[in-house]
């Protein structure tokens, strides 16, 4: 439903009765020059002074996403936020795909992150939650205390070993192309083709659940256009930006891959080689998942999670 020109906010009573999702909604309000207010939610689980893994979801999927890690993060002494990015989710939708970009998704995080003052956090991103949280990691990177990198990426269009061979590569170039030329997607189907077991029609319907209509969906087609595919894309040279700050970065660093995702796996090996902090670490490729491996091993990915953090304190 539309709450002014240009702004949607997908009802409350499509997000009932979800399947495994106790969660309480909470919610944000930025100022945006250009659109207005705009309403960011939030999970946000566990004891308030403790350290903050903040998670950050990709496209099309919401913080829904990360409902079976929550549980095992917060029982080990954990703070966990999950957001969902403006156009997704429970957040508002801008309704034009000209409202989005890299750089204001960039933005609208870490004006969040500022909002709620997080500190002392581990970012664990996959997908889209990769090239948005790694940007926001660069401009504040005193905040985070360690990074767990899963299914994601950070391109600045170069040749191994800054970047991967190939680039972009066909799985990449035919996904853009076809949001470029689309006005309408099928998120729980997209979201299926990509795991290794399709998802009980319960979970996805909740994937569904934000996308009422097309008039919702213009965030969902338009960050895959945002990706930078070659030197002329905007978002090259802030990505070589954060590159710089990642190549210095000694706080711990985990890559979480799965084993059934050709569209991100080259880029295990870029963050392992030029990110200090990740020599060492028990880096793991999860077995048994595609893209969204939290949906298919999240368990899994949390107990891994868990191990490499210990309790908190």
């Amino acid at each position: 439903m539309l709450i002014r020109p240009g702004v949607a906010r997908t009802p409350d009573d499509r997000f009932a009765g979800l399947p495994d999702f106790p969660f309480t909604p909470h919610y944000l309000e930025m100022a945006d020059a250009r659109l207005g207010p705009l309403r960011m939610h939030y999970l946000d689980e566990g004891p308030r002074d403790a350290p903050v893994i903040l998670m950050l979801h990709g496209e099309p999927s919401w913080c829904f996403l990360y409902r079976k890690m929550i549980g095992p993060l917060v029982a080990a002494g954990y703070r966990v936020v999950a957001p969902d990015h403006i156009g997704f989710g429970r957040s508002d939708k801008p309704t034009e795909r000209a409202s989005y970009s890299y750089a204001r998704l960039v933005d609208w995080m870490a004006n969040f992150v500022h909002a709620l003052d997080l500190d002392r956090i581990t970012l664990v991103c996959q997908d889209w939650g990769g090239p948005i949280g790694l940007r926001v990691l660069a401009t504040m990177p005193e905040r985070f205390a360690g990074v767990a990198v899963a299914n994601t990426l950070l391109p600045t269009c170069e040749p191994p070993p800054r970047g991967v061979d190939g680039w972009p590569g066909p799985i990449i170039e035919a996904w853009a192309e076809t949001c470029r030329t689309s006005d309408d997607l099928p998120v729980s189907e997209i979201i299926a083709a990509v795991c290794v077991q399709r998802p009980e029609p319960a979970v996805l319907a909740a994937y569904d659940a934000p996308f009422p209509d097309a008039a919702h969906k213009a965030g969902a087609l338009q960050i895959t256009c945002c990706i930078p595919l070659d030197e002329s894309y905007p978002g090259v040279a802030e990505n070589r930006a954060a590159w710089d700050v990642l190549e210095t970065f000694d706080r711990p660093f985990l890559t979480l891959f799965s084993d059934s995702d050709p569209s991100t796996i080259a880029w295990e090996a870029v963050f392992q080689t030029r990110v200090p902090g990740a020599a060492g670490q028990p880096h793991s490729r999860i077995a048994g998942a595609g893209h969204f491996l939290q949906e298919e091993q999240g368990a899994a990915m949390a107990a891994k999670l868990v191990a490499w953090l210990g309790p908190a304190g």
